[in-house]
């Protein structure tokens, strides 16, 4: 396996333009590489990837390139998309963009040719769909179902949610999409006071079956429906399960034929497009869930096959790297300039700081840069009137990513042109800034005094030198949102794959799961022994929390 360390020539190289790098600004270099736009502008999939306003020269560029290509990063990418079992933790390939590949390709796990399973299940999950969207499919007093309840966490949740609000025009009128993911209780309340149980699906996502908040969720909506009036007998009509623990999910009381299963060598936060994506089957159909497939298996061919100096993905990733290493920045914001892309910024948060949240590389050792920044956003333009300031004026320079969907051709909205604007606006502002100069001058021009410009001007100077990277979408529809999830998963990984980690164990996210299942029963018990052998700190808080229990009404 191809080393990524700082004893590595080609990253000792790199990392010694990073002075020199952060001199520089990026008018200037817009200014002054006449081949800018050729060089850090690719187009993919349908996708638009504007890199051009990042603090990265040309010769930075070259030299990123370089450093990928002698930290293997070719035969790296080409072991993933094979089937080698990539995820040496758990010992399993990561295979989820077999998913999205056509049912004449072979991809091989173990020998064994997994397509026709793929290809089988999505089979199943799309005639499942088109009976429920056609009102075949009945509850258990033979009325349509009007419902849709998800019940996930994390991977389970997070991207079928994206991608139905997304892909909401071309939604189902008939069907209504709700997601229960949170173990408060408040939250089937909120969603159940507007069910009718006999007009309501659930599906329970899990892949383990041994998700605590996906497996309380469960029984709390299987509860409902059996008070509600629903026979046990046929819960089998309100229920359905995606699972790759079948046997727990018919011992749980779904019928077999009811369970859509996936596979270890898929990682629950690259699950979209297996049967995870069921509610966005259910919304969309069945013809645009595989358009969405479409168009991730587009860049997924590009990511596999375009050179380094034109993938979308590759550039992606090194220009990320980069702008961490230059600005000092630990986050980047994610800013969709959409509202269907609303959720974005939360399910990138997942895949990108699950999978390359990490601090050891593939052997145990301990990193010696900076692995994933933290990832965090909102859409524009409700951004701009929140943290906006920071990215302006703060003192952290960090790097943002725009997302901007074209309007929809039918679309006649007036603000349409306008999210537009703002959104070029913003990253040219970021670029640009303001100068103290240029805020002396149009305070003259308002005619305020020589003191009063003295004393207002320093708080409106703009540094500018901001990096930002632009990902223009014809349009938000089925391919270009499936382009655009591919995009960033391939980036994930080619970062991954750069900094020597694994992407695709997740072990920080067990810890958590295993201490809460030893400290609920030291909150329910009333022996103080029980507490023995915590700090103080612990002690006083457990006795004030029972004691808050002790005294509700």
């Amino acid at each position: 396996r191809a080393k990524s360390n700082p004893d590595d020539a080609d990253l000792t190289a790199l990392l010694g333009r990073i002075p020199t790098t952060r001199k520089l600004r990026i008018t200037q270099l817009n200014r002054e590489e006449p081949d800018r736009v050729q060089r850090f502008c690719v187009e993919a999939a349908g996708l638009y990837c504007d890199f051009s306003r990042n603090l990265c020269s040309a010769d930075d560029l070259e030299a990123l390139i370089r450093y990928a290509q002698s930290a293997g990063l070719a035969a790296k990418r080409d072991a993933m998309l094979a089937g080698e079992k990539i995820n040496t933790t758990e010992n399993r390939a990561v295979l989820h963009t077999a998913l999205r590949r056509p049912r004449t390709d072979v991809v091989r796990v173990d020998g064994i040719d997994v397509m026709p399973e793929v290809h089988q299940t999505l089979d199943r999950i799309a005639a499942f769909s088109d009976q429920v969207r056609a009102g075949v499919w009945r509850g258990a007093t033979g009325q349509k179902i009007t419902d849709i309840v998800n019940i996930g966490i994390g991977g389970s949740y997070l991207g079928p949610e994206l991608a139905c609000h997304a892909l909401n025009r071309d939604a189902n009128p008939g069907l209504r999409i709700h997601f229960l993911s949170s173990l408060d209780p408040v939250a089937w309340t909120q969603i159940s006071k507007d069910l009718d149980p006999a007009r309501t699906l659930a599906i329970v996502a899990s892949k383990s079956w041994k998700t605590l908040e996906t497996s309380l969720g469960a029984l709390a909506v299987r509860d409902w429906l059996l008070a509600q009036g629903v026979a046990r007998q046929d819960l089998h009509k309100h229920l359905v399960a995606v699972s790759t623990n079948i046997a727990a999910a018919t011992e749980f009381g779904i019928a077999e034929q009811n369970v859509f299963p996936f596979w270890d060598w898929v990682g629950g936060r690259y699950s979209l497009w297996s049967a995870i994506g069921l509610p966005v089957m259910l919304q969309i159909g069945a013809d645009g869930f595989r358009q969405m497939l479409a168009g991730a298996h587009a860049m997924d061919m590009h990511f596999a096959s375009a050179p380094f100096a034109a993938n979308a993905p590759v550039l992606h990733a090194l220009i990320s790297w980069w702008q961490s290493l230059v600005t000092g920045s630990r986050s980047e914001a994610i800013l969709p300039y959409s509202y269907g892309l609303r959720r974005l910024p939360a399910y990138l948060q997942q895949l990108s700081m699950e999978s390359n949240g990490k601090s050891v590389d593939l052997d145990g050792n301990a990193l010696t840069t900076p692995s994933a920044p933290v990832t965090w956003g909102e859409p524009g333009t409700e951004a701009q009137h929140s943290f906006f300031q920071l990215l302006h004026q703060g003192t952290d320079s960090i790097p943002v990513e725009f997302i901007l969907p074209l309007p929809a051709r039918d679309s006649a909205h007036a603000s349409d042109l306008a999210l537009v604007a703002n959104c070029l606006a913003q990253a040219d502002a970021l670029m640009q800034g303001r100068s103290a100069a240029e805020v002396q001058a149009s305070l003259k021009q308002r005619g305020m005094t020589d003191a009063e410009i003295a004393k207002r001007a320093p708080h409106m100077v703009y540094p500018g030198n901001r990096p930002s990277s632009t990902i223009l979408m014809k349009q938000l529809d089925p391919a270009s949102f499936g382009a655009l999830i591919a995009l960033y998963e391939n980036r994930t990984a080619v970062l991954g794959m750069l900094w020597d980690i694994n992407s695709f164990d997740q072990w920080g996210v067990e810890v958590g799961k295993e201490r809460a299942t030893s400290i609920q029963p030291l909150i329910e018990s009333p022996d103080e022994s029980v507490l023995n052998g915590l700090d103080d700190a612990s002690k006083a808080l457990f006795k004030r929390i029972r004691s808050g229990l002790a005294q509700r009404i």
